[in-house]
């Protein structure tokens, strides 16, 4: 469903932007990727890593914060995946104007923009945090998830509908503990602080990750939230697998931090289904005939919440040393 497509990725010089891409690029014949970020060294640097696909490759400069830069970019796109973000939960703090700019301004402009330009399918990336938000970057993905959401009803007659694809960290990305766990086994550490001994978290891949954005633009009907059916694991683990025979320094949970990553709220239970391999979470209204479940789905019970901490499916110490060998840990 993307050969012969234009797909224009926001923030596309991140760990998932070139991981879509060259997924993308590898298993389908798309029309043209436009790459649309600020920051003009990494599209360099991501334009000489993709040297090989660059005649489907565009470069676009811009920033979501801007909507005539947006629908200039937008002009003949297919689908949108909207990555773009301002991620860091103590940047976002100390910086919430930005934060609201870029996340909640950004998302509007994002949604104006696939509207006016006959953009047909949009997917927007979600986080653990969108879910009872606990910091400014948290409550920031909650207002975009509801935007995009909402968008559907502004879609009237267009071919177009807006979904959300949610997961947490990606093993081995910038966010995530791996390569901080990493860089002190580098330095010679036998100590790995843990902020809470309890801490849980769910374990997904930049493909995962990917494959469930595909998955959305060729399934969505409108406002549904995509969210995989993934293991969980405890950071001890995660230490003792990096590093054998560590000793743990529990260093006191952060502000902003949660003690598990929380998915499917008990709120949402009476709109999320589950299928095979991941949970739909439907919208509470319906704006169009084109909304609707997707067949084979399983209504959850009343109450049910999906959170590392309570899942069922769990990777023990060796399992996260076997997963680690996939993990490419960014320079």
């Amino acid at each position: 469903m993307l050969n012969n497509k234009t797909i224009l990725i926001t923030g596309g010089t991140g760990s998932f932007g070139k991981c879509f891409t060259r997924y993308v690029l590898t298993h389908y014949e798309p029309k043209k990727i436009i790459i649309y970020s600020r920051d003009e060294f990494k599209q360099w640097l991501m334009a000489d890593e993709f040297r090989e696909y660059e005649s489907k490759l565009r470069f676009f400069i811009g920033d979501v914060r801007d909507v005539e830069r947006l629908k200039r970019a937008c002009e003949g796109v297919d689908y949108i995946v909207h990555a773009a973000a301002l991620k860091q939960v103590p940047a976002c703090e100390y910086n919430p104007n930005e934060a609201i700019k870029t996340n909640i301004h950004g998302a509007m402009n994002v949604i104006d923009a696939a509207l006016d330009c006959g953009v047909s399918r949009v997917v927007a990336l979600s986080t653990d945090k969108a879910v009872n938000p606990v910091n400014l970057y948290g409550g920031t993905k909650l207002v975009s998830d509801k935007l995009f959401v909402a968008a559907n009803a502004y879609a009237g007659a267009k071919d177009i509908n807006f979904s959300i694809v949610r997961y947490g960290n990606v093993a081995g990305s910038r966010g995530s503990v791996i390569p901080f766990f990493h860089k002190l086994i580098k330095e010679g550490k036998t100590e790995m602080p843990v902020t809470d001994v309890r801490m849980t978290r769910f374990w997904i891949s930049l493909t995962q990750g990917v494959e469930l954005v595909i998955k959305a633009l060729a399934e969505a009907k409108g406002g549904e939230t995509f969210i995989s059916k993934i293991p969980s694991f405890k950071v001890t683990d995660l230490a003792e697998a990096m590093l054998p025979g560590c000793t743990i320094k529990e260093t006191g949970i952060r502000p902003g931090e949660k003690l598990h990553e929380i998915m499917v709220t008990t709120e949402d239970s009476h709109t999320t289904y589950e299928y095979d391999k991941h949970f739909i979470v439907y919208p509470q209204m319906i704006w169009n005939d084109r909304q609707q479940l997707a067949p084979s789905g399983k209504k959850v019970e009343e109450g049910f919440s999906y959170s590392s901490g309570t899942n069922t499916e769990w990777l023990s110490v060796e399992d996260i040393r076997e997963l680690l060998k996939d993990v490419e840990l960014e320079k």
